[in-house]
C-alpha cells in the first residue's frame, strides 16, 4: 500500500476493497451514534487552491467525527500563494500535521508535495484526477446494487479528471466501462494507454446512446470545469447531445443508477427530471464522500 492517495492506479483492488469495507463500518457507526475516534489528537492540513463545497465540508466534518482536527488553508492566506516552493511547504507542514489534503490544479504539483512530505497526502482533486469522488461513486453503487462488480458503467461528457479516474478505477477493479465524449474532448492518451496495459475493459465512443445502451450506471459532469469558464459557450455547442436525459435513461438498464459529482448545471449535462427522478442517487453519492474519505484518512493516518 502506498503512503499517499494520489491516483487510483497506485492502489490494488484488494486495498480499495478494504477501504470500502472500512467505509461501511464507519458509516454504520456514525448512523448508530457509535464513537469512532480513529484519528484522535491528529490533525489534517487542508490546502485549497480551487474552491469547494462538498470537499471542504466532508473532510472537515470527517476529521471531527474521527476525533481529529482539520485546518483550512487557501493559497491566498498561505505562502504558497506568494511563491513558496511546494517542497518547502511539504517539509514544513509535515512537522505540524499528521496528513495533508490538497485540492489544486497540477497533478505534478501534488506528486511533488507527496515526494517531499513525511505525512500522507490525499488528492482531493487535480485537473488530472478526482479519486476520492470516484471511490464515493463506487461505494454508492455497492450500497444500491449489492456490489460494484458485474455492472456496466457509462460515462457521458468531457474526458476530464472524472473520466480519467473512472478509467483508472476500471483498470484496477476490472469492471466494464464505456466512455462517450464529443470529438476533440477524449480522455488523455496516457491515461488510456496505462489502462490498456492493465487490461481494462473500456470502450471509447462519440455516441452517448451507444455507450448508454443497457448500462447499469450512468455518470456525467459539467461541460466546463473550473478553469474552463472561458470555454463555456464553445462547449455548449460541442456537447449538444451529451446529456443524461429521458432518452438516455430509456436506453440504459431499467434499474440503472444515475450519478453526478455535483454541482450540476441542470439543463446542460443532465436534465432536472433525471436528477430528481427515481434513478438518481446523486445525494447519497454526495453524502458518501464523507464516509469514504474518513476511511481513506483512517487507512493512511492510523497505521499503528
Amino acid at each position: 500500500m502506498t503512503n499517499h492517495f494520489l491516483c487510483l492506479t497506485d492502489w490494488t483492488a484488494a486495498e480499495l476493497d478494504a477501504i470500502f469495507a472500512l467505509t461501511k463500518e464507519l458509516k454504520d457507526k456514525q448512523k448508530q451514534g457509535i464513537a469512532h475516534p480513529l484519528l484522535a489528537r491528529k490533525t489534517l492540513g487542508m490546502i485549497f487552491e480551487k474552491s469547494s463545497t462538498r470537499t471542504r465540508i466532508s473532510f472537515e466534518v470527517g476529521m471531527y467525527q474521527l476525533g481529529g482536527h482539520a485546518l483550512f488553508l487557501s493559497s491566498s492566506n498561505t505562502q504558497l500563494g506568494r511563491g513558496e516552493p511546494i517542497k518547502d511547504t511539504a517539509r514544513v507542514m509535515s512537522r505540524y500535521v499528521d496528513g495533508i489534503m490538497i485540492r489544486t490544479f497540477s497533478q505534478e504539483g501534488i506528486e511533488e508535495l507527496a515526494r517531499y512530505a513525511d505525512v500522507p497526502v490525499i488528492n482531493a482533486l487535480t485537473d488530472s484526477y478526482h479519486p476520492c469522488q470516484v471511490m464515493a461513486d463506487l461505494f454508492t453503487v455497492l450500497e444500491h446494487k449489492g456490489s460494484y462488480k458485474d455492472q456496466v458503467y457509462c460515462w457521458i461528457g468531457d474526458g476530464n479528471n472524472m473520466a480519467h479516474s473512472w478509467i483508472n478505477a476500471a483498470a484496477v477493479l476490472g469492471f466494464e466501462l464505456r466512455v462517450a465524449t464529443p470529438k476533440g474532448y477524449e480522455p488523455d492518451t496516457s491515461v488510456i494507454e496505462r489502462a490498456e496495459q492493465l487490461g481494462a475493459k473500456i470502450t471509447y465512443t462519440n455516441d452517448p446512446l451507444q455507450a448508454a445502451w443497457g448500462a447499469d450506471v450512468l455518470n456525467t459532469d459539467v461541460w466546463a470545469s473550473m478553469g474552463q469558464e472561458q470555454e463555456q459557450l464553445q462547449r455548449e455547442k460541442d456537447f449538444v447531445g451529451f446529456q443524461i436525459n429521458a432518452e438516455v435513461i430509456d436506453a440504459a438498464d431499467g434499474d440503472c443508477l444515475v450519478l453526478h459529482c455535483l454541482p450540476a448545471h441542470r439543463g446542460e449535462e443532465i436534465t432536472d427530471d433525471v436528477i430528481e427522478g427515481r434513478h438518481s442517487v446523486v445525494f447519497d453519492e454526495a453524502e458518501n464522500r464523507l464516509h469514504v474519505q474518513k476511511a481513506i484518512m483512517a487507512t493512511l493516518m492510523n497505521k499503528e
